[in-house]
């Protein structure tokens, strides 16, 4: 049977969970709060995820299927997902932390901690719909939250050096009027170009389950607010170790750098009417990676029999996701602005008459 871990009030023995709006832990049945260093301190368990080690960790087959827990509070079996790191007991419905899943080579090297607390989500999401004037107008009252989950996100941050060159063709276009002719001359320009620039904590979720989009559209975290791992962040909270590896998330990263990249270089060739990249030379070098868990709130609506997803940054309160809109707002807004530009073009019409 694989490993469990709950948190337990030193004072009166009740479960104990990370509070997002204190940064404590607290005692849900007497009130009392502790810091998280009481309560257990990094010297327990001083591994932490190294890349080169990761070649010698489980494959991909081992991160499939389920598997089986004790929770130590009531002692029912505990079936989850091979990813899953933190839970809560279907039976007694004690926060679980699942020890094997965040020890070892497998711990975290930092989190960032919940900083919006879950019961200041309606107020959040409130100031999302804000200025959504294709919203149905029922939305608001006919909605229902079907499920709200706190959740930390494994991603990888990526640290790295980029040099190299690049070679661009930059275009100057002068127009003139010669007797009765008017013309125009195109100048070409060869641009070659060197740079070398860094990178630090360039994120990728590690989570094959969450989709790339909406996590890349909860950026950007704030990653002063990283802090070292302790499995205490996670108590009180749904948390996945990481189920996809650096290797395979690095060309992700590296896309990423190089598009700043050419933008960086790009923006160097100034005064030319257009500029387009002919051969890139830029790559990557002193390649390291830091393992992390990013909190997120996922929640699902109800609305009409449909089902609408929202992410919640656990740290700014940033809002994204899906939304239903009105037919007949939307043709409403369509006629109008058809309505204005068609004004707006007889206006025109009769100025110029």
């Amino acid at each position: 049977m694989n490993s469990t871990k709950q948190y337990k009030c030193p004072s009166c023995g009740a479960p104990i969970g990370f509070d997002a709006a204190t940064g404590d832990v607290t005692c849900q049945s007497c009130g009392n709060a502790f810091d998280i260093s009481t309560l257990e301190t990094l010297a327990h368990d001083t591994q932490s995820f190294q890349w080169g080690d990761h070649l010698h960790q489980e494959d991909a087959a081992t991160m499939e299927g389920t598997r089986t827990y004790q929770c130590v509070s009531c002692g029912a079996q505990i079936e989850v997902d091979a990813t899953t790191a933190a839970t809560r007991c279907p039976y007694c419905d004690n926060n679980v932390v699942l020890t094997d899943q965040v020890s070892g080579g497998l711990r975290p090297n930092a989190v960032i901690p919940f900083r919006i607390a879950q019961k200041d989500l309606p107020a959040v999401v409130n100031k999302f719909y804000r200025g959504k004037h294709l919203l149905p107008k029922t939305f608001l009252s006919q909605r229902k939250l079907k499920e709200v989950q706190g959740i930390y996100v494994p991603f990888w941050l990526f640290n790295c050096r980029m040099d190299g060159n690049m070679v661009m063709q930059g275009t100057r276009i002068r127009h003139y009027r010669e007797g009765d002719y008017d013309c125009t001359e195109t100048s070409y320009y060869l641009l070659e170009r060197e740079g070398e620039m860094s990178f630090s904590r360039v994120p990728v979720d590690a989570s094959v389950k969450m989709p790339d989009d909406l996590m890349d559209s909860l950026e950007p975290f704030d990653y002063a607010d990283l802090v070292d791992f302790n499995d205490a962040y996670l108590s009180g909270y749904l948390a996945d170790r990481f189920d996809s590896s650096p290797d395979a998330e690095l060309p992700r990263a590296d896309r990423r750098m190089l598009n700043s990249a050419v933008d960086v270089l790009r923006r160097t060739a100034i005064g030319y009417s257009s500029v387009t990249i002919r051969a890139n030379g830029m790559h990557i070098s002193d390649a390291d990676v830091r393992y992390v868990l990013l909190p997120v709130y996922l929640l699902n609506y109800e609305y009409q029999g449909k089902t609408y997803r929202l992410a919640v940054n656990g740290q700014t309160g940033k809002v994204v996701g899906q939304l239903p809109i009105s037919k007949g707002r939307s043709l409403a807004w369509f006629l109008g602005s058809g309505a204005i530009g068609g004004l707006a073009a007889f206006l025109l019409g009769m100025l110029l008459q």
